[in-house]
């Protein structure tokens, strides 16, 4: 990879504050629209316990629960450079270790948890 770049994936719960508010599996938006921020994080927070016990895999949940089109790739977005995502993303990811999962990040698109890969 070259020179500042990353590898991640990320489990992404949208919000009736997401700036879009459809998804793959919700392309209506209906229960994003009836989704608080405060339910996403609940949401999230409980798909982490799960990964950091080792009761599910992080490519799993993503999978099953990825309000993202990375949720078909176990949530791999691949390697990107600074500059490419939403700033709070970018920042979080770029100070994890590999193979360390992030506390909740917020962005505009919804609520994360990101797990560093590369």
């Amino acid at each position: 990879m070259a020179a500042e770049q990353v590898r991640a994936s990320h489990i992404l719960i949208k919000h009736k504050g997401s700036r879009r508010r459809a998804s793959w599996k919700d392309p209506e938006g209906r229960v994003i629209s009836a989704t608080t921020r405060e339910d996403a994080v609940r949401q999230i927070l409980a798909l982490r316990e799960e990964i950091v016990t080792g009761k599910a895999r992080f490519e799993d949940l993503a999978a099953r629960f990825s309000d993202c089109n990375s949720a078909k790739r176990g949530g791999d977005l691949g390697p990107f450079g600074r500059g490419q995502m939403q700033k709070p993303f970018e920042e979080a990811t770029f100070a994890l270790e590999v193979g360390e999962i992030s506390d909740t990040v917020d962005t505009d698109s919804g609520v994360h948890i990101i797990l560093r890969t590369g």
